[in-house]
């Protein structure tokens, strides 16, 4: 975390920024292993977790889509390192799993960048918000369910005042258009199909070879 009040993804590369000394403060700072204590508490209750049942639990790390945002090479892609990391995670969880991912979005643009590629990978799901009207104490929560459509959790805190701040967005992991920046659909495209392809390899289904033909526009016949 910051002191100077800059994003850690805006200051260095996370191999860099997380060095022996920031690593330190999440041991030794008593501030800050309480933060992160609340949030980690918070986002397994946000799984409602069945009772009576064994379940297995993957922790990826708090504000880690944060990073994936970020591009420090111009080999960086933030839209395709987002989806490479939400269909792997979606192709290692089984129908119904869950997962929670608190994270600071910086602006409504990274917001919806971030939803768009985890329901590209077959989520369904939405935002939860806790203490929508607060500034300091405001926590995005991205709740996600994987093969089903769940209720999402109600967010902390809005009931404290008369404003009328939503503290839930949801939407759905239906495979809907998504279209780039020229405004041009790009399913159906070429990388869509690899995406595909690759997604379905990962999870053992029979896939046709990749070749110089595949997302080509076929020619109609007469």
């Amino acid at each position: 975390m910051a002191s100077s009040g800059r994003r850690p993804e805006h200051m260095a590369p996370p191999e860099v920024f997380y060095n022996q000394d920031e690593a330190k403060k999440y041991t030794q700072n008593s501030r800050m292993i309480e933060i992160q204590s609340q949030m980690s508490e918070r986002a397994v209750e946000l799984l409602n977790l069945p009772e009576g049942q064994t379940c297995f639990l993957l922790d990826v790390g708090i504000s880690a889509l944060q990073w994936l945002c970020n591009a420090d090479k111009k080999s960086h892609s933030p839209p395709k390192r987002l989806h490479t990391f939400f269909s792997t995670l979606y192709s290692s969880l089984s129908r119904g799993a869950r997962a929670i991912f608190q994270f600071y979005p910086e602006n409504s643009e990274q917001l919806e960048l971030i939803t768009s590629q985890a329901m590209r990978a077959g989520f369904s799901g939405g935002m939860v918000v806790d203490y929508p009207n607060s500034s300091k104490a405001k926590k995005f929560f991205l709740c996600l369910f994987a093969g089903v459509s769940g209720v999402l959790p109600k967010g902390l805190g809005s009931e404290a005042t008369g404003r009328n701040v939503p503290d839930q967005v949801q939407f759905s992991g239906q495979r809907t258009r998504f279209k780039n920046m020229k405004g041009r659909s790009v399913k159906k495209g070429k990388d869509w199909i690899l995406d595909k392809k690759e997604r379905r390899r990962r999870q053992g289904r029979e896939v046709r070879a990749d070749t110089k033909y595949t997302g080509r526009n076929r020619k109609p016949h007469f």
